[in-house]
């Protein structure tokens, strides 16, 4: 019954801000393209300089020279909550709604960017890098990512209009505890994908660059 009932909470919240979702799923979108768009921006130099550093990261994960996965683990849970955290803040405020925007907007771009420079410097090659690098753990990130930007937009719109147009029907100290137990419960959700990242990511990547290297 609870799960039945969150899965309704969910779906009736995705129904009453549909047009949020839209919107942070095409900012998403777009940060993608832009970040594929400036890897053709760089200079030759600069392209040099990033195929070195990446190179001699693979090498590192084919004779796998890498951190522990516990350590890679840790590292990976604490920037993703970093990032939410900063969301859940900036919701908070009320100045803060054009910097969840941007958040979202970067996230994409570092996807985007990523996937696009090993392509452009690989080929099929950079393709498979890319998919095995930033496909799994990505696949639960990009939609928790997504949906907290959804969140944290609308609770930061009803704090905007409890400020000035005193006009909500639910008390903002109540909103104020969902909000925060929407985050923490994503939260759980991050700790699978940075298992995913610590140690599904870098024995796919051996295994790939093996078969590169070969």
């Amino acid at each position: 019954m609870r799960k039945r009932s969150w899965i309704n909470l969910w779906g009736q919240h995705v129904q009453e801000h549909y047009t949020t979702y839209v919107f942070t799923v095409v900012l998403f979108i777009m940060g993608i393209i832009f970040g594929a768009i400036v890897v053709n921006s760089l200079s030759f130099n600069q392209k040099e300089d990033l195929y070195y550093y990446l190179t001699n990261f693979f090498g590192q994960v084919s004779a796998g020279n890498m951190a522990s996965a516990h350590d890679a683990w840790k590292e990976s849970f604490l920037q993703n909550v970093k990032y939410i955290g900063l969301m859940w803040i900036l919701a908070m405020s009320l100045v803060g709604l054009p910097l969840i925007l941007i958040l979202l907007f970067l996230k994409g771009l570092v996807i985007g960017f990523t996937v696009g420079f090993l392509v452009n410097q690989m080929g099929w090659h950079g393709f498979l890098l890319a998919f095995v690098s930033v496909v799994p753990q990505n696949i639960i990130l990009v939609p928790i990512f997504i949906m907290m930007a959804a969140v944290s937009i609308s609770f930061s719109l009803k704090m905007i209009r409890h400020q000035f147009v005193k006009r909500t029907h639910e008390p903002i100290f109540r909103a104020m505890l969902r909000y925060t137990f929407v985050m923490l419960s994503f939260s759980i959700a991050l700790a699978l994908a940075s298992s995913l990242e610590a140690y599904v990511s870098p024995l796919l990547m051996k295994e790939v660059v093996q078969w590169i290297e070969k």
